[in-house]
């Protein structure tokens, strides 16, 4: 079922499922989540660009393997896409298996929209909401503002955060 969007259609923000077509632009959008990331390496760039689809392409491949059913939309504003949002339907949860945006879409409250549309979608099925965030990712100040809190933080180099309805 689609995320029903109120604050990010408000922006110009729109959602179509994902296909295999559009991974092209997944490997780029992961990509330019990790750029920063790899920049002190002194592997030339080739190789830093074969790492990364290397990467993507097992991140793709995990998703589809522990997440069965997982809901993949492209997200779009004026037609063009500009990132994606994974989510997978928990017993008593939504669990957000990424959510990204290209770099000119980022710090804009397009992922705050899409954050708000979701907890409203929450809310009315009396689900929580949770993510898996790197503890290095500068998006956990915006998770934060939103009321997500640490569920668990023994989780490596990812802590499991979630958002519940105020009661």
């Amino acid at each position: 079922m689609p995320l029903p969007l109120d604050r990010a259609a408000a922006l110009g923000i729109a959602l179509r499922p994902m296909s295999d077509a559009d991974l092209p632009f997944t490997a780029a959008l992961y990509a330019s989540t990790r750029t920063e990331e790899l920049a002190p390496l002194p592997w030339p760039e080739e190789a830093k660009r074969m790492f990364l689809a290397q990467q993507h392409a097992a991140q793709h491949a995990h998703y589809q393997q522990h997440y069965r059913g997982m809901e993949a939309w492209i997200v779009e504003h004026g037609g063009a896409a500009i990132g994606r949002l994974y989510l997978h339907d928990m017993p008593g949860e939504i669990r957000i298996v990424d959510i990204s945006l290209i770099p000119e879409a980022r710090g804009q409250g397009i992922g705050a929209a899409l954050l708000h549309d979701l907890f409203a979608q929450a809310r009315l099925r009396e689900r929580r909401v949770t993510i898996h965030v790197e503890k290095n990712n500068p998006a956990r100040t915006l998770y934060a503002r939103l009321g997500f809190t640490i569920l668990d933080d023994d989780r490596g180099a990812y802590d499991l955060w979630e958002w519940r309805a105020a009661a």
